[in-house]
């Protein structure tokens, strides 16, 4: 009795010795043989072995080898040959059984599959590579150490003897010294020698040094009520030539390699390292929330929330599985429209102006959106400072010819004073001059700051809003990469390279540094393979994590920084701007409570603290009614003055290396140090990052870790004060919220609306604009380039069908 009209038997080259392929009934049974998982080791032998069984089963020995209906392919990989020409045979066969029409017009081409490798083959073991590097230069510290305390022992004893009674044994010595100092390293000589006056700059009332080339003057030393001179960087009192080797090398002074204390001399004055998370509802609603944290503050840093229909790449609708969530948890961002509005008021260009988007698997069309807005921004300061308002609205009313133009809905708010919504339906190259446009969008580029998330391989381990094939989402990253080289974009990252969100998803803070700065180093390696230069993209490159209360988080930034450092500098020979980890860092949302959430905010201070002693970059304190709702505006400010607090009142804040020189904390910079590089080591024993994401080794630790966690808490073993110890004798009742953050109707009915209007208006164009993505795609060209036209006429759900159809949509392994 037959169950199918064609047989299909899916197989891999696993399959042991060519003998045991007689043993396996399906291959007579089978008119198509599948050989899955191409790229593995000897699936050329194992593909000629099997085609020869199947002559031996099916009497074919007259039949070319390459008609035998046995099919080399990588499944897991979009546009495989292989699996193309398996389709094509298999529609094909069924056709001539069924007598349907079924044929595929599909042109079957000789290509066999070809692994497309993200890393090249050579290259996969590089996460030991950086583990036994930084190994090796700890073990060479430890032998200059060693000659530079013989060195001082040596020259303090030719001190103490007087010269005219001992110069047999002054000799002696001084000839020990030479033979000693052939060995010993002329940059530590050249240490030690500048030892006493590097010590005494910082003992100055001033320190001078440059940036970019610019001199920079700072007062090192701040005056406490008790007119005590509270010194901002100190610097141990030393002598031992070998401890002045061994903190140099280790440790040394904030701007200094390996930049253990921090990446910059001092903290910029002015400007403390407050980046508060907003978004809700539509772009106007945020825009408000923007202008309300960051109103009076004197640098603008803003970071953008999207909802889960802008992040998973899709345009507001009525569907049912997407009605109900448009600008909830987030904003609702498809357009270039929305951009302008979400950030109207805050000048893009300005080097007070900072924003980061937490944007993933879209993130290079809401980074064309962005910068887009921004070009535009200085379109429209062009056209005030040259008195053109009253002809470019001329050109605008022609341009729309009373069709329904977007507008910013609703006043607008404190601090908003309209930037950026002049152009609100059309484009700087729309109303001026081309060499004028191409002049602004020049100059544009090389002034934003900031940063876009973008960093596909955290979200496969643990974050989920995959949406383009792997492959081809790292391929979309490396563009973006090299747009931003081509065009001298020096001040945005293209990446943030998280283990903000894999350390909420359960993993420990030694798993979350290890697979965040081994995802870090992938795409150093991919770009590397695609002949990008280290110095070019390094300095694009940031960082972001998660800050609990384990004693592990306290030196976080420590660890990130000095592995980088040295891997950068002595592996890969990048100079100091791509050696320097830069990083946000958030406390923790996991350690947030529904239970007496009015402690949350004492454990947000507790991290908080951490990441300021540490030396971030950048911080967001989260809201302490996060556990049980999106924050209200009272939270936020109460959030945001953790960190005031902090900054402005504590006394010891003023001091910017605060934690050097305590024994706890050097044990545990070299504890956590050592344990990430041994994951590294653990990760490259499976095929590095991407071979691991294969067998889901990262996502499976994660868990395991979390399940630790959480049996630890359930059992009351780790202690957290007002969940399962330090109860209330009244018990700890479930707490309504005063406020539920939800995006309105008329918010969801107006994104809708709008997005019909500029699908309408920009029809023509945005079909063009879809075409050249493609057709970049598929010839090979940078996508970014041509997506940055596009973002000017398509919404985010358009580039995302087009790019699904060139790109491949995400599959998550089982």
């Amino acid at each position: 009795m037959d169950h199918s009209d064609v047989s299909l038997y899916v197989m891999t080259p696993e399959f042991g010795a060519a003998t045991q392929l007689e043993k396996i009934d399906m291959l007579d049974f089978a008119d198509v043989v599948a050989l899955n998982k191409f790229d593995k080791g000897g699936a050329l032998d194992a593909i000629r072995d099997v085609k020869k069984q199947y002559k031996r089963n099916h009497n074919l020995w007259d039949i070319n080898d390459d008609d035998i209906p046995v099919y080399g392919t990588i499944a897991s990989q979009f546009n495989d040959p292989g699996m193309n020409n398996l389709y094509k045979h298999l529609m094909d066969l069924v056709d001539q059984k069924t007598k349907t029409d079924l044929s595929s017009t599909y042109e079957i081409t000789k290509e066999m599959s070809e692994k497309v490798y993200v890393i090249p083959p050579k290259r996969v073991r590089y996460l030991s590579e950086i583990a036994e590097n930084n190994r090796a230069y700890d073990e060479q510290l430890e032998r200059q150490i060693k000659l530079a305390e013989k060195l001082y022992v040596l020259h303090k004893s030719i001190d103490e003897l007087d010269e005219r009674e001992n110069k047999d044994v002054i000799h002696v010595l001084s000839e020990k010294i030479k033979q000693i100092q052939l060995d010993f390293d002329a940059r530590n000589w050249k240490t030690i020698q500048d030892w006493e006056s590097k010590y005494q700059s910082y003992q100055k009332d001033q320190f001078i040094f440059k940036v970019r080339g610019k001199e920079l003057r700072v007062s090192t030393k701040s005056e406490s009520l008790s007119f005590s001179k509270i010194p901002k960087v100190a610097l141990p009192k030393l002598s031992s030539w070998g401890d002045i080797i061994r903190w140099t090398n280790q440790e040394n002074v904030p701007g200094e390699f390996p930049f253990t204390a921090g990446l910059f001399p001092f903290k910029r004055e002015g400007e403390d390292p407050t980046r508060m998370f907003a978004g809700e509802g539509g772009p106007e609603r945020t825009n408000k929330r923007f202008h309300y944290v960051s109103l009076g503050m004197p640098a603008k840093r803003l970071s953008t929330a999207f909802d889960s229909v802008t992040l998973y790449g899709n345009d507001p609708d009525l569907r049912p599985d997407i009605y109900g969530k448009i600008g909830n948890s987030g904003v609702s961002i498809c357009c270039l429209d929305d951009a302008k509005k979400l950030y109207s008021g805050f000048d893009l260009s300005s080097p007070t102006t900072s924003v980061s988007m937490t944007i993933n698997g879209p993130a290079p069309m809401l980074l064309g959106y962005f910068m887009n807005a921004a070009i535009d921004q200085n379109c429209e300061k062009y056209i005030k400072e040259n008195g053109l308002e009253s002809e470019i609205h001329q050109k605008i009313d022609e341009i729309y010819n009373n069709k329904t133009r977007p507008t910013y809905q609703g006043d607008l708010p404190e601090g908003n004073d309209g930037l950026g919504l002049m152009l609100l339906g059309v484009t700087g190259d729309q109303v001026l001059p081309a060499s004028v446009y191409n002049k602004i969008k020049s100059d544009t580029l090389s002034q934003v700051r900031g940063t876009v998330q973008a960093d596909i391989l955290k979200e496969d381990q643990a974050q989920n809003t995959c949406i383009f094939s792997t492959e081809f989402a790292l391929r979309l990253m490396g563009d973006v990469q090299e747009y931003f080289i081509h065009n001298k974009v020096r001040n945005f990252y293209s990446v943030s390279i998280s283990g903000y969100h894999i350390a909420e998803a359960g993993a420990n803070p030694i798993t979350q540094l290890a697979f965040t700065l081994a995802n870090g180093f992938t795409y150093v390696e991919y770009y590397l393979s695609r002949g990008m230069s280290i110095d070019d993209f390094g300095p694009n490159l940031s960082f972001f994590f998660s800050n609990g209360i384990d004693p592990e988080y306290a030196v976080i930034g420590r660890v990130a920084r000095r592995i980088w450092a040295k891997a950068m500098k002595v592996k890969y020979g990048a100079g100091e701007r791509a050696q320097k980890l830069k990083y946000h860092i958030q406390t923790s949302g996991r350690s947030l409570h529904a239970q007496e959430i009015d402690f949350n905010d004492i454990r947000t201070t507790l991290q908080a603290l951490y990441a300021i002693y540490d030396n971030c970059n950048s911080l967001h304190t989260n809201a302490y009614d996060e556990a049980i709702t999106t924050p209200t505006e009272g939270s936020v400010r109460r959030a945001m003055a953790i960190q005031l607090i902090i900054n402005k009142e504590l006394g010891l804040a003023k001091n910017e290396n605060p934690m050097q020189g305590s024994y706890i904390v050097e044990e545990l910079t070299n504890l956590v140090e050592e344990a990430v590089l041994l994951e590294f080591d653990r990760i490259n024993e499976r095929g590095g990052v991407l071979g691991a994401m294969e067998t889901m080794y990262q996502r499976s630790k994660i868990q395991e870790e979390s399940l630790h966690y959480e049996t630890l808490k359930h059992t009351g073993e780790y202690p957290i004060i007002g969940v399962n110890t330090f109860l209330n004798s009244k018990g700890s009742p479930t707490i309504v919220p005063d406020e539920v953050i939800r995006a309105t109707e008329d918010e969801k009915k107006y994104q809708i609306s709008m997005l019909d209007n500029l699908h309408q208006n920009k029809s023509k164009l945005s079909s063009q604009s879809l075409q050249q993505i493609q057709n970049a795609a598929i010839n090979q060209e940078n996508i970014f380039e041509v997506l940055m036209e596009a973002c000017k006429h398509c919404s985010l759900g358009q580039i995302t069908t087009a790019l699904f159809e060139v790109g491949g949509q995400y599959r998550r392994n089982m």
